[in-house]
């Protein structure tokens, strides 16, 4: 099936432009045998202007569109009784409805339907009888099909999309402290150590949320995904904690860089072997965490605390070399260095 949507979306066949395609010939077909209308043209204009990625977006651009239709028609008989067709009653229905509109503080697109409708039923509907209310009800028609028509043919589900960019933000802070370990040494780079990696890492914190936000709104007002809403709030607490894992990050990268700039690597803690043990080992507990968040296992649950365990006696093992170290500002900064290894460590446990 992948291979078939793939095949088809190279051609520009995506599964959206299909099912807008369906939503407006099935509103068109439901318009005309329940209005007996000739062209009931408002069906699908409503259906293709719903469809979107997400049935929460279709809902709410649904909303928008029948809103903006009735305020349109409202307006539109209120100054059609008075006026007829005419380039000054163009000019005030529009100007009427969008100002109204805008003073009740309604979406843009709200204030822009308005305007639409407005003038179509002020140019069509005066003649007519029944026309307002026929474009109503089309408009609802239209919309509704559309929304169904979203829920109900492969809704989008966008959590495989937060696992993957997990597993990304995992890898990336794994490889981001894997090489702040190896900066435990006088280097030229002095503030700048390690700048580019956690600018990295922050931009995969960030798409982490916006694929978040995303699964989010594709599980909204779907009722054949709502078995995975629990799924998707452990996997929310898991980027929180991830959140957590980037900042203390950058605090070890803050940390390095002073430690760095200040010499202190070469005058007064030649010897970093056991912190960058420290640091190295606690980097792997991070993407250990992540393919164990995403993909549990027992195999995979057990090697992760094996390396928590590994971690933490690495750690303790540093404390005894801050008794080799005379200076406050040296003791400080490597001591705030560990409290972040601490951190990460909690993080990956809990």
């Amino acid at each position: 099936m992948p291979g078939f949507a793939d095949m088809f979306a190279r051609v520009g066949l995506t599964l959206q432009i299909v099912k807008t395609a369906l939503a407006a010939a099935v509103s068109w077909m439901l318009a005309t045998a329940v209005l007996d209308s000739g062209f009931p043209y408002f069906a699908p204009l409503a259906a293709i202007l719903t469809v979107q990625v997400t049935v929460a977006d279709s809902v709410e651009k649904a909303t928008q569109r029948i809103i903006g239709i009735v305020g349109g028609v409202a307006v539109s008989l209120l100054i059609g009784h008075w006026l007829s067709i005419s380039s000054f009653s163009i000019f005030l229905v529009i100007l009427v409805g969008m100002a109204i509109s805008k003073a009740l503080r309604m979406n843009p697109q709200i204030v822009s339907q308005v305007a639409v409708s407005s003038f179509l039923v002020l140019a069509f509907g005066m003649k007519e009888e029944g026309y307002a209310l026929e474009r109503v009800v089309e408009t609802l028609m239209g919309s509704v099909v559309a929304v169904l028509i979203n829920a109900l043919i492969v809704p989008q589900n966008a959590i495989p999309e937060v696992e993957k960019s997990i597993l990304t933000m995992g890898e990336k802070a794994t490889a981001t402290l894997s090489f702040l370990s190896q900066q435990l040494h006088q280097t030229e780079k002095g503030q700048l150590v390690g700048r580019q990696e956690t600018d990295a890492l922050i931009a995969a914190h960030e798409a982490s949320i916006t694929a978040l936000q995303l699964a989010e709104q594709s599980l909204k007002y779907n009722p054949f995904l709502t078995q995975k809403r629990t799924y998707l709030s452990r996997l929310t607490i898991v980027v929180k904690r991830l959140e957590h894992i980037t900042t203390q990050i950058r605090g070890i990268r803050r940390g390095i860089a002073d430690l760095n700039s200040a010499r202190i690597f070469q005058h007064e803690l030649q010897d970093t072997q056991a912190l960058q043990e420290a640091v190295a080992a606690t980097a792997n507990c991070i993407n250990l965490f992540s393919h164990a968040m995403v993909t549990p296992t027992e195999a995979e649950r057990q090697e992760l605390l094996a390396a928590i365990r590994e971690a933490q006696l690495l750690q303790n093992r540093c404390l005894d070399t801050l008794r080799n170290i005379n200076s406050n500002r040296t003791l400080r900064d490597v001591g705030s260095i560990l409290t972040d290894l601490n951190r990460i460590l909690k993080e990956v446990e809990r």
